[in-house]
């Protein structure tokens, strides 16, 4: 197979907010039929030059762009379903994001797998498909919402004065993800007081909070050509370290790649969010 090209195109969607200066929001509920979640912002596309650092990535951490490429095979390869995933997949991610970031405590609180289907409506969990929409996971409000939701309360006031992080495991299942790669932006690329801006998620008993990403020609977004099941991504979503010395998050997004083999297999890959404390 002939090397990957060292950049390609992405057509991805960004955030505009309300017109009118409201909150944005989005229900986390899908209309069956459509796939279609009730919300007050919209999104415009922009054609954007993705570099693939593939062969390149040291460039990359999760210290200085927010996100790093790791090579570590999981025990558990059969992600059939939340079950085996929890009493499996759950221990060795523990263990293997306290090695590779030095955390002293890592909780997992959920994850996503999605298997892309062309025509199949994303309209349930056991659905989910690869999006282009760019964002980030979570904001600082939701993420010291989640210690508080994930941990003992007794812990948390301990916890929270020492630092932590949200940061999402990323990993292809069965083949490698020439299909739908995931688009990272460089933090460094990114001006955090205007290029963000937070969107409450809606839930039936309670209300979480990500950003959208406002499209800036400045920001720099990368790739990693057919990561493999053998790889993982570890995506920063939050850190609570504020003091410029490191990459707050991460803007993400799948993207359709134009120089995907014809015969390429769809992608299928799962995410895991933890919770990643420090002493």
């Amino acid at each position: 197979m002939a090397a990957a090209p060292s950049t390609t195109t992405g057509s991805l969607d960004f955030f505009v907010p309300p017109k009118d200066g409201a909150r944005a929001y989005q229900n986390i509920n899908a209309q069956v039929e459509t796939g279609i979640r009730d919300r007050n912002f919209s999104l415009e596309n922009h054609q954007v030059e993705i570099h693939n650092l593939r062969g390149n990535e040291s460039a990359a951490t999760l210290d200085t762009a927010g996100f790093q490429l790791f090579k570590h095979p999981a025990k558990h390869t059969a992600f059939a379903n939340d079950t085996e995933i929890e009493k499996e997949y759950y221990p060795e991610s523990i263990e293997l994001i306290k090695k590779l970031t030095g955390a002293s405590r890592v909780v997992l609180f959920d994850h996503t797998v999605r298997r892309r289907r062309p025509g199949q409506v994303d309209s349930s969990p056991d659905k989910r498909q690869p999006v282009s929409q760019t964002h980030i996971d979570q904001t600082p409000k939701s993420a010291a919402a989640r210690v508080h939701r994930h941990l003992p309360a007794q812990d948390v006031p301990e916890l929270l004065k020492h630092r932590f992080q949200i940061i999402n495991l990323w990993r292809p299942i069965s083949h490698p993800a020439h299909d739908w790669p995931l688009a990272l932006c460089d933090f460094r690329s990114v001006d955090p007081a205007n290029d963000v801006l937070p969107v409450a998620l809606v839930y039936p008993d309670r209300e979480g909070e990500t950003f959208g990403v406002k499209y800036n020609p400045n920001q720099k977004w990368n790739f990693f050509s057919a990561v493999t099941p053998e790889e993982l991504i570890l995506i920063k979503c939050y850190d609570s370290l504020e003091d410029g010395s490191v990459a707050l998050f991460t803007p993400h997004t799948g993207f359709s790649d134009p120089n995907t083999p014809k015969d390429a297999p769809l992608r299928e890959s799962i995410e895991l969010r933890a919770l990643v404390f420090y002493d």
